[in-house]
C-alpha cells in the first residue's frame, strides 16, 4: 500500500473508531459596510450553536465565521446572521450577491438590536425590490418547531415599548429571510448574565426560538 493510502485509512480508522464527527455546516456573521456594529452579541452565535447540537443533536461547526456580504465565502454557509444597532450599506454588488445567494438556496436571519430598522429596509429593498417584508403569523410554522412558542416571537429586552415582531421576505413561496424585530434574540442568546436582570426563563426562550428557525430552515 501505497504510504498517502496507509495515513488515509489510518485516519479513517482513527476518526471511525474514536467517534468523531466533522461538522456538517458552519454558520456565518454577515459583516458589512456603513459604519453599524456587524459585531454586536459576541457570544450569541457560539450559544445558539451549542445549544442546538446539545438539544437538537445538529453537528454544526462550534465557532461562527465571519463572512463578507459580497464575498463568494457567502455560498459556503446554509445560514447567515445579521445584527447591529447602525448603519447598513450595500453595494448593489453586495446587494445583488446576497439575492444570489438567498434565491439560490441560503437563508438569512436578520436581528434588530434596536435602532437597525430604518437601516435594513432599504438596504434589502436593494437585494429584492419586488418583495416586502410581510408579518409572520403565531401560527406559521417556524413558531411551532421542536419547540412550541404559542404566541410567537418572545420579547428579550423592552426598548419603546412595542410589541415583538417575526417578518419575513417569501421568495417564490420560500422564506428566504427571517428578521425578528423589537425582540432583541441576539441578547438572549448571549451568555447569561451579560444583561443585568436577564432571566434563565427568558433567555431559554430565545434560544428555543432560535433552534425552532434553525431547525425550520434546515428541515425545509
Amino acid at each position: 500500500m501505497k504510504k498517502g493510502l496507509l495515513w488515509s485509512a489510518i485516519i479513517s480508522a482513527v476518526l471511525l473508531f474514536s467517534g468523531f464527527n466533522a461538522p456538517t455546516y458552519k454558520i456565518g456573521r454577515v459583516k458589512y459596510n456603513g459604519g453599524g456594529d456587524w459585531y454586536g452579541d459576541r457570544t450569541a452565535l457560539q450559544n445558539l450553536i451549542k445549544f442546538c447540537n446539545d438539544n437538537l443533536k445538529t453537528n454544526f461547526q462550534a465557532e461562527e465565521e465571519i463572512v463578507e456580504v459580497g464575498s463568494s465565502q457567502l455560498f459556503d454557509y446554509p445560514f447567515v446572521f445579521l445584527t447591529g444597532h447602525g448603519n447598513v450599506i450595500f453595494s448593489a454588488q453586495e446587494a445583488q450577491n446576497l439575492r444570489k445567494y438567498l434565491t439560490g438556496g441560503g437563508f438569512l436571519h436578520i436581528d434588530d438590536n434596536y435602532g437597525l430598522d430604518k437601516f435594513i429596509r432599504p438596504q434589502m429593498k436593494k437585494v429584492f425590490p419586488e418583495l416586502d417584508f410581510v408579518e409572520l403569523p403565531v401560527n406559521h410554522p417556524v413558531f411551532h418547531q421542536k419547540y412550541d412558542m404559542p404566541n410567537g416571537l418572545p420579547k428579550v429586552h423592552e426598548h419603546d415599548d412595542k410589541r415583538p415582531q417575526a417578518f419575513g421576505l417569501i421568495y417564490k413561496g420560500r422564506l428566504v429571510c427571517f428578521y425578528s424585530y423589537e425582540s432583541d434574540l441576539g441578547n438572549g442568546w448571549e451568555d447569561y448574565g451579560t444583561y443585568p436582570g436577564d432571566s434563565q426563563e427568558t433567555r431559554l426562550k430565545a434560544l428555543k426560538m432560535g433552534a425552532n428557525l434553525m431547525q425550520y430552515v434546515f428541515t425545509r
